[in-house]
């Protein structure tokens, strides 16, 4: 093979290769770095401020990248009205499209998922997902008073009309249903009356149908180019994470019985700081749950009533009968505090955990009152009263006033009886105080240990 002809053949392998691989790499870079990229966001979580900052750290994310757009995968239950509120007015401000899609397969946008999905600027549900039941609930989960009702009704009515008059009025009416009759419908069911745009089996079938589309953002219109384009997951972060965690019901009993717990160790027995530190933080956390959880305060009471009951024990023992009624009340007072239908979405408080912290912080202040009566009971160990009753021995001889030594020290001292006691004889102190002892003979009421 002439020379030539090898680097000829050397020179097409090369360029093949450049073609196959370092084209589309070249592409992929061009697309970032011009900012052509999609923002990734999975909301799968009840409605919480962590969710919406989350939410609107995406948007300042896709907004500092210059995306193409942001995606919010969502699947949630629902949760507060006033964060939803909030979502709903960042995503409607953004200078970002953002498109929400229902997924994966068994997700759904119940209660304020339904708003949610209706601000974003493109909605999509995947197959097999539901949206919808959006009737509104008191602050403690419970069933609103009739007047109470028909106003909340009627504003989130407005609001979910509102936000899709722009879908033609079979959407206005069934997010009228959804939140009046709570509603709910499949994703077929949702795309023929209209409530969301199209119907996708994963993120990237929906980019290439989104592909084109016309959306209106800020006021502005703008054409999606999504087909093609890379995306980047934009997870939660640790903060917002941990946010999530101490909303559970489970966390915040555990706190709410553990903090209090602490600062009453702290107060009982000052000094340190490591007990009091921890108690107020666990505190404040449990008071951070309780302002996110649909919750029943009168559980709150009864909670209160246990550590009364508790503290009343350590300080008047009555022999475990407050400290029973006690556990009773916290146990009552934890399981109310989160018997509510709509405290579901945050997670179910287990039973035998409730029972475990009450029969626990039963025996800590238990113990802590048995502890207390026992100190009772004991004879001093320091000042006058612990010198009586110690033996001793005489340094110098008792006529009628002399020394002895007791504990160590040598203390001035006379006979009870004004006798005379001479040295080296072993002898009981009887009475102690303005720095002399009175004493008697040892032997007159059985031997003792010399010190």
């Amino acid at each position: 093979m002439k020379p030539y002809t090898r680097w000829i053949r050397s020179a097409l392998i090369a360029l093949i290769i450049a073609i196959v691989f370092y084209v589309p790499a070249s592409q992929q870079a061009s697309a970032q770095a011009s900012g052509r990229e999609i923002i990734v966001l999975h909301a799968n979580t009840v409605v919480l401020p962590a969710m919406e900052a989350y939410l609107r750290r995406g948007l300042e994310e896709a907004d500092r990248r210059n995306a193409e757009a942001m995606i919010v995968v969502l699947d949630t239950p629902g949760g507060s009205v006033g964060t939803t509120l909030d979502i709903i007015e960042d995503f409607r401000t953004s200078d970002i499209p953002v498109v929400v899609y229902v997924g994966p397969r068994g997700a759904s946008a119940a209660s304020a998922g339904l708003l949610i999905t209706l601000a974003a600027h493109e909605a999509a549900m995947a197959p097999e997902t539901a949206i919808g039941a959006s009737s509104p609930v008191g602050s403690g989960g419970e069933d609103l008073p009739s007047t109470e009702e028909q106003k909340a009704k009627e504003f989130l009515s407005a609001q979910a009309r509102s936000l899709a008059e722009r879908r033609g009025p079979d959407a206005v009416h069934l997010a009228d249903q959804a939140v009046k009759a709570a509603k709910a419908v499949s994703a077929k069911e949702a795309l023929d009356a209209g409530l969301i745009d199209l119907i996708a089996d994963d993120v990237p079938t929906l980019l290439e149908k989104i592909d084109g589309t016309k959306v209106e953002v800020n006021g502005e219109p703008r054409t999606l180019h999504t087909a093609g384009l890379p995306t980047t997951d934009l997870p939660m972060n640790i903060l917002e994470r941990i946010l999530i965690v101490l909303s559970h019901p489970n966390i915040v009993s555990t706190f709410l019985v553990l903090g209090p717990l602490l600062i009453i160790i702290e107060v009982r027995s000052p000094g340190g700081w490591v007990a009091g530190a921890v108690g107020t933080i666990l505190t404040a956390l449990a008071l951070y749950g309780l302002g996110v959880l649909p919750v029943n305060w009168l559980g709150l009471v009864l909670i209160g009533l246990a550590l009364v009951l508790f503290i009343i024990e350590i300080k008047a023992p009555v022999h475990g009968v407050l400290t029973a009624a006690g556990a009773v009340s916290l146990a009552a007072g934890v399981i109310v505090l989160f018997n509510q239908p709509e405290i579901r979405p945050f997670g179910q408080v287990s039973i035998p955990l409730v029972i475990g912290q009450s029969v626990l912080m039963a025996a800590i202040f238990f113990f802590i009152a048995m502890m207390g009566v026992r100190a009772q009971s004991l004879k001093p160990a320091t000042g006058y009263p612990a010198l009586v009753g110690q033996v001793g021995r005489v340094t110098r001889d008792l006529d009628p006033i002399g020394m002895v030594q007791v504990f160590g020290e040598r203390w001035q001292a006379a006979a009870v009886d004004g006798s005379t006691i001479p040295e080296g004889r072993s002898v009981e102190v009887v009475e102690a105080g303005k720095m002399r002892l009175l004493v008697r003979p040892a032997g007159q009421i059985g031997n003792g240990n010399q010190t």
